[in-house]
């Protein structure tokens, strides 16, 4: 994290991997709230076995929300200090902290600070008194002299269109003031660790100044996390406002990406991130994910379904903070429909996914990484590095002291083999395969079946602590309906490379046309100045020099026509 003042350089959200609940759904509340506190039902409580396997998948920290009394969906506020009645009441959500909090689980909750309900007292209050209201300047631009569909008497300013959300005037003093005291009673009343602000790219950034200093004045490392969709992310993220923001453009990259065989995009997307200032050992940590409450499912998303393993080792590898969503451990589906959000928002019970650690390929992936995570610091403080780009291979490195991480990544339809430069010699393990690479004059030739990925780190016995076991060897291939569907596993890749040689001939070596006959032309000009053409034939140079070019190598090379791309790609050999 970026240093701030009397902050220490490490804090609990820098190595969080977050749990997204969206609570109403998930315990299969009704729609709409009729205020009966009569009537009040703890459906809560049905979350709270939920702990126990948020952190049996590696999770850290849970981000839950919305949860107090609204109108229907959560984001229409009534009441910002009392519990929705359709999930309990105040008792029932301190329990929930205290549990989490017992399992080394932070919470941060849902701060919609942006709105209100129409049923909000202040609201209220203007509809009963009008112009003598003392709450008339709560709200942005209200105006005695329009109307609404609700016919009013009066307009005011909303979010999004939607005049059930009316939009608090953040610039009051006694606005603040509120909003202020309201932290300070979840911090009292909850104990919790954090807020992710709702709608965070339409604050006022001098209502976020305040809500950064009472942060700071609550709770040591207190978090603040904003909704952000597109923009310059450190407009918000800095050491004055926000700890972070929702990386919708990465998370836009990285199934679109994948989508079309296209690395380039997630990649330059990293680089741009970069360019504000997010993947330095120094930089903001963006809040990531591949989907949530509001956007489709990524196992809906992606067209082919295999690719769930490298989007999720993307997600948890690159810089920034990972997140789940409640179920897509599960590999559940969730569209959109007739403008509807629901079907993104489902009742799920916990007991139908029992066998799930064992019988979804899916779910045993998201457990390792976020056993990965934990145990490799460089996965959350190193810096990143990019190793080899093509449109469907994609390694990077992500470096902090002596550790060193290669993540391979390839998103064709047929395995490959990559050639790929590391930092010292030995062996190597890939912690998700269960692989050994030998490394010969700093460099380890992988193979990589289609649709697949790893994670590989210097084997124990090479001067450094392997700290995590070597997980069960993730499946091949994801066939027809994935993780929904019992595969037989696919046999275990090979624990080492049997020949001392680095370039022992693989089977696709054998049953592909070999191009190793080939000679390549010696170019004696400088990268930079080279066409795209002369840079693809000084990379195939220096390839033949570490052994056969197979098909897949020879065409990984040809389809890139990026030379920015192929200028890293002929300066990472040595």
């Amino acid at each position: 994290m970026v240093l701030i003042q009397g902050e220490s350089a490490m804090a609990w959200y820098d190595e969080a991997v977050f749990y997204h609940i969206y609570p109403l759904g998930l315990v299969g509340a009704p729609k709409n709230n009729d205020f009966n506190r009569e009537e009040i039902v703890h459906r809560l409580r049905d979350i709270y076995p939920w702990i126990g396997h948020i952190k049996k998948i590696g999770c850290n920290a849970i981000y839950i929300g919305p949860l107090f009394e609204s109108e229907g969906h959560g984001y229409e506020t009534r009441d910002y200090k009392r519990l929705d009645a359709r999930l309990g009441d105040n008792e029932d959500l301190r329990e929930f902290v205290e549990k989490c909090h017992e399992e080394n689980i932070r919470v941060i909750f849902d701060g919609v600070f942006n709105h209100t309900g129409r049923s909000f007292f202040a609201f209220q209050d203007i509809k009963k008194n009008r112009e003598n209201s003392q709450y008339k300047d709560w709200y942005c631009n209200v105006n005695f002299y329009g109307n609404n569909e609700y016919d009013d008497g009066f307009s005011y300013d909303n979010w999004g269109g939607y005049n059930l959300l009316a939009k608090l005037n953040q610039r009051n003093p006694a606005v603040k003031e509120y909003i202020a005291d309201v932290i300070r009673f979840w911090v009292r009343e909850f104990d919790i660790d954090g807020i992710r602000l709702d709608a965070a790219d339409v604050l006022d950034f001098e209502f976020m100044h305040m809500l950064r200093a009472v942060a700071n004045e609550v709770k040591a490392d207190f978090y603040l996390m904003g909704e952000v969709i597109h923009g310059e992310y450190n407009r918000w993220v800095n050491e004055g406002t926000l700890h972070a923001v929702t990386n919708y453009h990465l998370h836009k990259a990285l199934y679109s990406g994948m989508n079309d065989h296209n690395f380039f995009e997630i990649a330059h997307t990293v680089k741009r991130l970069y360019g504000m200032g997010g993947n330095t050992t120094d930089g903001i940590r963006l809040y990531n994910f591949v989907d949530n409450h509001d956007v489709e499912r990524i196992y809906t998303k992606l067209n082919n379904k295999a690719h769930f393993v490298p989007v999720h080792i993307m997600l948890y590898t690159l810089p920034g903070v990972p997140s789940i969503y409640y179920g897509s451990e599960f590999a559940i589906e969730g569209r959109k429909e007739r403008n509807s959000d629901d079907s993104l928002r489902p009742a799920i019970r916990l007991e139908d996914y029992k066998s799930a650690y064992t019988d979804k390929p899916c779910t045993r992936l998201i457990a390792s990484l976020g056993d990965i995570r934990k145990n490799y610091k460089a996965l959350s403080y190193g810096d990143y590095r990019e190793v080899i780009l093509t449109n469907r291979q994609y390694v990077y490195s992500r470096n902090l002291e002596n550790e060193h991480i290669y993540i391979v990544l390839n998103n064709d339809d047929n395995a490959c083999e990559l050639s790929i430069p590391v930092e010292g010699d030995g062996e190597f393990t890939g912690v998700l395969t269960g692989k050994v690479y030998k490394a010969c004059e700093g460099r380890i030739n992988v193979n990589v079946p289609a649709s697949l990925g790893d994670i590989i780190v210097i084997k124990e016995g090479n001067g450094r602590e392997n700290k995590t076991a070597v997980a069960a060897p993730i499946e091949a291939a994801i066939q027809n309906g994935g993780c929904d569907t019992k595969t037989a596993a696919a046999a275990p890749i090979e624990a080492a490379i049997q020949n001392d040689g680095c370039d022992t001939k693989t089977a696709d070596d054998i049953s592909e046309q070999s191009t190793q006959n080939e000679v390549y032309r010696v170019i004696n000009k400088p990268y930079e100045d080279m066409t795209i053409e002369e840079l693809q034939e000084a990379i195939l140079e220096k390839m033949s020099k570490n052994g056969p070019i197979t098909q897949d190598m020879l065409r990984s090379v040809r389809e890139n026509v990026y030379p920015d791309s192929l200028l890293n790609w002929v300066r990472s050999f040595r």
